[in-house]
């Protein structure tokens, strides 16, 4: 039998895992794909002013800084890099001119981020001459064949889109004839539902999307999505930004339905903000051709080791000494509390809500639909407490949640999207009550140096502005392994404090509060090393004694069901002292063999 712990159904999750909710199955949903469709004309090759990089250059550093993400976060998503205003043609059968596939729509991989390497700088500049060329350009027949490359995948694709980059307004220079045929097979792009978006960089004189552009890109996809810029990106930070709000469609973790009251529901789109960033997993591959192993776990009998089916298997919890037996559906008839769904409860004043009540980051709620709008401006000063079951057979959450208007910067670049931050509130469970020591009190010349000093130290702390270092190396290596690199690239770990800066700030506040605080001889660096034991300086180790227990004492931890609560140790020296047989060395084989000899 299968201890209470052990069984996990195929539809459970925890909720309070964030890493369960991250999770995005391509099989059910699809995978997003990329297209860059880059001008490769003689105008993006012109350096910029005060050594400023050329727009081709920023281009294919924004396409190396996309490939290598998608390796990391999104390694089943699908890109392709193709040039037009080219010399040289390069497509199927090449029956469109003037149009060079570089990388077809496929997977990012090492050997991609090599050519796009291979394309950078003034060297990348000459390859990309001595390559491709630049010629005549004729946009309706490189988004023709961008059309052909969707075609051509038999995958299912849930978000297709084209990001062109270009610093010329016209290129077509006038031709009428071929702005129509451009403006047509984009609509036609468009109906099949593949997003359009301009990247445009600057040009001496300005970039003016009125001229051709703004019958080309497609409109936002709702009113949290970013639209056409009328500015041109003149650095590579802005350019770099626009690609990243644009280049992956967000994903709704759970699309769930907010009961308002009855027979009043609003449909609603659940996303996480902030997940905690992990390495992943270790994948173990057969040595002989490095093909990944898939692992299968087969139940046996422990006595006549026949192979045991999923009816055979039956689900206890050891309650006062006795097994619970249940079966797999009377299991799932218990785990399920409710349907899943938000549910208000109430409103509370925003007061109530504590820092200590946050468990864990919060999740995001936005309405899926768009007669919904302005509901969080209903919330002056309150937030609304719900009850919140994610999917089903999950247990049930109290939301708190907290209204946010939206925000946009100066170039219109949405900042913050209007919806609700839903907040985990704690069970009484879960808050504990602690007993605060009693220590000395400090006095208030120490508090006040003490305020000094923090004055002195504070600084605008933003979250996105430092980097684990111990990811970053690590994808670095990977990096630099992936890409024969002769080193993985430096990176600047920005969690060390910069000393000389706070000793320059400080001045002599640290000695001051040192004399305030601690005695005349104090030394923080020379501090002793404890004495050790007689034992450990003879070069051994002190050996714990064994704790031996009566057999009433092992009778009434059988009577009042607390084997558990004894260690593994325990258990076996118990098990030897009376004569017990065991099949096995699991802390519930012990338990089970123990409570069979004492309850006979």
């Amino acid at each position: 039998m299968a201890q209470w712990n052990d069984y996990h159904h195929e539809d459970e999750d925890v909720d309070g895992e964030e890493r369960d909710e991250s999770g995005v199955d391509y099989k059910s949903t699809g995978r997003d794909s990329l297209v860059f469709l880059v001008d490769a004309s003689k105008e993006m090759f012109i350096m910029g002013e005060d050594e400023e990089p050329s727009p081709f250059d920023m281009t294919m550093q924004c396409v190396r800084s996309v490939y290598t993400s998608k390796i990391i976060s999104s390694d089943k998503d699908l890109v392709a890099l193709v040039f037009y205003g080219t010399e040289q043609s390069k497509n199927p059968r090449n029956s469109f001119k003037h149009v060079y596939i570089y990388h077809d729509l496929d997977l990012p991989g090492a050997r991609r981020v090599q050519d796009v390497d291979g394309l950078r700088g003034e060297k990348g500049a000459q390859v990309a001459g001595e390559t491709m060329g630049s010629g005549n350009t004729n946009l309706g027949e490189a988004l023709w064949c961008c059309s052909n490359l969707y075609s051509d995948i038999k995958l299912r694709l849930s978000h297709k889109r084209l990001m062109i980059f270009t610093c010329r307004d016209t290129p077509h220079g006038g031709d009428s004839e071929r702005d129509r045929q451009a403006r047509t097979k984009a609509s036609d792009l468009k109906e099949t539902g593949v997003v359009i978006d301009l990247m445009h960089l600057m040009k001496p004189g300005g970039f003016d999307v009125s001229l051709f552009f703004c019958d080309v890109v497609s409109p936002p996809e709702d009113e949290a999505e970013l639209g056409l810029q009328m500015e041109p990106c003149g650095k590579l930070e802005d350019l770099q930004k626009r690609v990243r709000a644009k280049e992956m469609k967000k994903r709704s973790v759970a699309r769930l339905n907010l009961c308002l009251g009855e027979g009043m529901n609003v449909a609603v789109g659940v996303y996480i903000t902030a997940l905690q960033a992990r390495k992943p997993n270790a994948i173990k591959l057969y040595r002989d051709n490095n093909e990944p192993v898939r692992t299968k776990t087969r139940l046996y009998h422990t006595q006549t080791g026949s192979l045991l089916l999923p009816s055979d298997t039956k689900r206890v919890q050891v309650y006062a000494g006795r097994q619970i037996v249940m079966e797999k559906d009377e299991v799932d008839v218990i785990k399920k509390f409710s349907d899943p769904g938000l549910e208000l409860i109430g409103f509370k004043p925003m007061e109530r809500l504590k820092l200590h009540h946050h468990l864990r980051s919060a999740v995001f709620i936005y309405p899926e639909e768009e007669m919904v709008t302005g509901v969080w401006s209903a919330c002056v000063n309150v937030f609304a407490l719900c009850k919140y079951t994610r999917i089903r057979n999950s247990p049930p959450r109290f939301l708190a949640l907290v209204p946010q208007k939206e925000e946009v910067d100066d170039g219109q670049a949405q900042i913050a999207a209007p919806g609700f931050h839903g907040i985990f509130l704690p069970y009484a469970d879960d808050i504990r009550t602690l007993d605060t020591p009693q220590l000395p009190t400090a006095s208030e010349s120490q508090v006040d140096k003490m305020k000094e000093i923090v004055h002195k130290l504070r600084f605008k702390y933003r979250s996105d502005a430092f980097e684990n270092p111990v990811l970053q190396q690590h994808y670095r290596n990977l990096e630099a392994l992936a890409l024969d690199l002769m080193a993985p690239e430096h990176i600047e770990d920005l969690t060390m404090p910069n000393v000389n800066m706070i000793d320059q700030r400080l001045g002599s506040l640290a000695q001051e509060f040192r004399d305030l605080v601690y005695p005349a001889d104090y030394n923080p660096e020379g501090k002793t090393a404890p004495k050790r034991k007689p034992a450990e300086a003879a070069g051994g180790t002190e050996k714990k004694p064994k704790v031996e227990m009566s057999e009433d004492e092992l009778r009434g931890h059988v009577q009042k069901g607390n084997l558990g609560k004894l260690t593994v140790p325990v258990l076996k020296d118990a098990c030897k002292q009376f004569g017990v047989k065991v099949t096995g060395t699991k802390k519930q084989e012990l338990i089970d063999a123990l409570t069979a000899q004492l309850t006979k």
